[in-house]
């Protein structure tokens, strides 16, 4: 592993959590819903943005940069599990399996949209 890998994979996490963050604070501070919107949010986005860039077939920098990077930070699967956790632990069952259904099933959906999308631009 090259110092350039180490900085592409830094830099693109680093404008990732910020936008991650951004994200949150958005959602947090003027909407309220029942399921955890921002998580749910990132993740869907980041599988339709990680679907583009491999249907597209970037090269190895900007993999690094965006993919492992920016939608590496961006995305969140460990708060995704915490949040629905929680969900589950407050007795939240059909949120619970809406929100699993929704982050798995259209995280996939999503994914292969884009997928499909960024091969069209090869």
């Amino acid at each position: 592993m090259s110092i350039f890998t180490l900085l592409l994979v830094g830099i693109g996490g680093f404008f990732g959590a910020i936008a991650r963050f951004s994200a949150s604070q958005y959602f947090n501070k003027n909407h309220t819903f029942r399921l955890p919107a921002a998580t749910l949010f990132v993740n869907i986005l980041g599988s339709l943005l990680l679907g583009l860039l491999i249907g597209k077939g970037t090269g190895e920098v900007w993999s690094l940069l965006l993919g492992t990077g920016f939608i590496g930070s961006f995305t969140t699967f460990s708060t995704f599990k915490l949040e629905g956790i929680q969900l589950h632990a407050d007795r939240r069952r059909k949120d619970f399996i809406l929100y699993n259904v929704i982050c798995y099933g259209g995280g996939i959906l999503l994914a292969f949209v884009g997928y499909e999308i960024g091969r069209l631009f090869v």
